[in-house]
């Protein structure tokens, strides 16, 4: 276990590396530079100025020269200073890596329970499976913003039992606000949940060893839990890892619905406002994020199947 958890910190870094610098290339050819918007924000600028500027900066330089020096930079702490925000990147970062994680962990956490639970179900009653999965092609159907908008209608418009959105103020229960947000990401993913572990009990449940259990006469709440469930949670561990990535990122249109701060909202403002270091570093935390919880998925299905080759 320690030797593959070293080898996967190496490929962890080398992959950092090769996305900074890829992402370092694609946010530098994006038309409008720091140069260009100041010689848009101040007309009596003049072309001379913004080579001066241009070279102050560092940005006549090779491309490869100048991301060399950000990646010093920020290995050591440094990712620069936000031009939209006015404050160093890092400072901004803060605050929506830890609002996104929050909502983030309980929606991934309700989808992965309640998605189990529904396949379970599906598997071991197969005459709820297609009420099972009429659920999960509708939760599937449904587009996030849309579903986001009916829960504002319904419950805060409507009944009026929680805040549309927004962030608490001082006093207010942090709860309330989390509650309709967390349950359109919820919603919105636990049908893929529901689905592959309807697939993967399936499959387990008619395997030999599940027979031979049945055969000496072992009930079927302790053949489903404690022999065909850690069986079947090999590859919904690594669905859950890699929606962990794509929500951080992904969960924009719920955080504009809800205005709500966090990752998806920032990394969108930071690329249409041309605020190149927040977006590198924000595309940087995601990657780093999904990275880090495909690892800890590895991880956990090494301790479940010690077949497992590290």
């Amino acid at each position: 276990m320690a030797g593959a958890l070293i080898r996967r910190a190496g490929q962890i870094s080398v992959a950092l590396v090769v996305l900074s610098f890829a992402a370092y290339v694609a946010i530098g050819l994006m038309p409008g530079d720091p140069i260009d918007l100041a010689i848009a924000a101040d007309p009596r600028m003049t072309a001379l100025d913004a080579e001066r500027l241009r070279a102050l900066h560092g940005l006549d330089r090779p491309i490869i020269a100048r991301w060399w020096d950000w990646f010093l930079r920020a290995a050591a702490g440094d990712f620069g200073h936000s031009r939209l925000y006015a404050r160093p990147v890092a400072a901004v970062l803060g605050p929506a890596l830890g609002g996104t994680l929050v909502l983030v962990g309980i929606a991934l956490l309700i989808a992965v329970g309640g998605g189990v639970a529904l396949g379970m179900l599906a598997a071991l009653r197969p005459r709820s499976g297609p009420a099972v999965e009429a659920l999960s092609v509708l939760a599937q159907a449904v587009p996030a913003f849309w579903l986001g908008i009916l829960l504002i209608i319904g419950f805060a418009l409507g009944l009026g039992w929680l805040p549309a959105g927004g962030v608490p103020d001082q006093g207010q229960a942090a709860w309330r606000f989390l509650v309709l947000p967390v349950a359109t990401l919820a919603i919105a993913n636990l049908a893929a949940y529901a689905r592959h572990t309807t697939a993967a009990m399936v499959g387990v449940l008619s395997a030999p060893w599940i027979v031979t259990a049945r055969a000496r006469g072992a009930g079927e709440a302790r053949i489903a839990w404690t022999h065909a469930l850690p069986n079947a949670a090999v590859p919904i561990l690594q669905v859950a890892a890699l929606d962990v990535g794509a929500l951080m990122g992904g969960a924009l249109v719920t955080e504009t619905v809800f205005a709500r701060p966090g990752m998806g909202r920032l990394l969108y403002e930071a690329v249409m406002g041309n605020d190149h270091p927040l977006a590198l570093a924000a595309v940087l935390l995601v990657a780093l994020a999904t990275m880090l919880a495909t690892a800890a998925a590895d991880a956990a299905q090494r301790a479940i199947d010690p077949r497992i080759d590290g």
